[in-house]
């Protein structure tokens, strides 16, 4: 008869989930549509409508508002993502990351 081993299940850790992570952060501009900004805070970085508000609102009224932190990678992703839509679009939307502290 033949002995049956069990082994251990195998978890995998995504890449991501070992880089260090970055604060995203939107900058103001003059050109780029409100509601567009709203927009690309809910879809791109999966925002809820009244915090994407509140953090296009703060980005319009100091010139710089933190939209969220991710792992490197993730966060160079999505602000790809933005850059590419907004320039479809004509506008100069502009998102940088900064390391965590």
């Amino acid at each position: 008869m033949l002995e049956t081993r069990i082994l251990p299940e195998v978890v995998e850790i995504p890449d991501t989930a070992l880089e260090p992570l970055y604060r995203v952060i939107i900058h103001n501009d003059d050109v780029t549509p409100m509601d567009f900004v709203v927009s690309i805070l809910e879809r791109i970085f999966f925002i809820s409508g009244p915090d994407a508000v509140k953090i296009m609102y703060t980005a319009h009224f100091t010139g710089a508002a933190y939209v969220q932190t991710l792992p490197k990678t993730e966060a160079q992703n999505r602000i790809s993502k933005a850059h590419f839509a907004a320039g479809l679009e004509g506008y100069p939307l502009h998102f940088s990351i900064e390391p965590e502290s």
